[in-house]
């Protein structure tokens, strides 16, 4: 929901409808409320909470398993309460045991996420394209899964449960072990199968054909990028780009960040110039100040409007 704009449907209701209706369902990675509303604003049905983007976003820290479960969490519930759309998100391990992972499904449930994916590592995770990473024993991830699906169907059984599995990439690991989680974490209770970091086309496509069950797909860092249409005829369900609209941002602040070094206080009026011609340069009105205005006029009665005669600044409009 945004600001009294919500869907009589679920979120996750919803989300099983896009996953059933889309080979693949593209999904961009947000890592605030803003970069989601930014991307639901250009049209994504759906979106994809970064855990790698919640980190150096709330913390200016890596994706190595500092960000706790209730800032991630929180993180969830505020973008959650964003948009419209559905929104998965980043679960790292489930921050503990089998216990933890209960507590974790609860907290995503109840804070509007339509979906998100536990991984197999070793606490504390990392990035599952860094080098350095390590998997629990296959019968704990298991159990794991299987405690994220018990939960899921006590609460809301339309709650998306993606199992991921690092044992590709992990230290000691192989394509074939991860492919065996993947198909037994499906057997668990999970609803699609996530296999980390396939280096390769070739590997894709084995997942895709040996997994028994809806593949979900990360492009990103070491993993091949893929068309739409080659990801639906590998049988990949679901691709997430979790870090591409983050790396655009740390692009774009950069580059003015050293423009205003070098041109002083009067680069930002040039930036302002831009910005302002840009389909998305009406700050106040992407922020919502209309919607505030609209509320008013509904529901605060005539006299509240008495407050914008003859005041400076930007002028909210209310729906005719």
């Amino acid at each position: 929901m945004r600001l009294g704009q919500g869907e009589t449907a679920r979120p996750t209701t919803r989300l099983r409808a896009l996953i059933a209706e889309h080979r693949p369902l593209v999904v961009p990675g947000c890592f605030n409320a803003m970069s989601a509303r930014i991307l639901e604003n250009a049209g994504f049905p759906a979106l994809y909470m970064s855990g790698y983007g919640t980190s150096l976003n709330l913390l200016g820290l890596p994706d190595a398993g500092l960000a706790t479960l209730t800032e991630m969490a929180l993180n969830a519930r505020l973008i959650a309460s964003a948009v419209r759309v559905p929104l998965i998100a980043d679960a790292d391990t489930g921050f503990g045991n089998a216990i933890n992972v209960v507590r974790t499904v609860e907290e995503y449930i109840r804070g509007g996420v339509a979906g998100l994916h536990l991984e197999d590592q070793v606490a504390p995770k990392r990035c599952g394209h860094v080098a350095g990473r390590e998997v629990i024993g296959r019968e704990e991830a298991v159990l794991k899964v299987r405690a994220a699906a018990r939960t899921r169907d006590a609460l809301d059984p339309d709650f998306v449960l993606i199992a991921r599995t690092d044992a590709r990439g992990a230290h000691g690991g192989s394509l074939d072990e991860a492919i065996d989680r993947a198909n037994a974490f499906l057997d668990a209770g999970a609803d699609l199968a996530f296999v980390e970091g396939p280096k390769d086309e070739a590997e894709v496509e084995r997942v895709g054909r040996e997994v028994k069950g809806p593949v979900f797909y990360n492009m990103t860092g070491i993993s091949p990028r893929l068309s739409a249409e080659r990801m639906a005829e590998l049988g990949i369900r679901v691709c997430i780009l979790p870090g591409a609209a983050m790396r655009a941002t740390i692009m774009a602040i950069h580059d003015f960040a050293m423009a205003l070094k070098a041109g002083g206080p009067m680069a930002e009026a040039e930036y302002d110039a831009r910005f302002k011609a840009h389909p998305m340069g009406n700050l106040h009105g992407f922020s919502g100040f209309d919607r505030i205005r609209e509320m008013e006029a509904e529901f605060l009665g005539a006299d509240s409007a008495r407050k914008y005669e003859g005041g400076l600044g930007y002028a909210p409009k209310a729906a005719e």
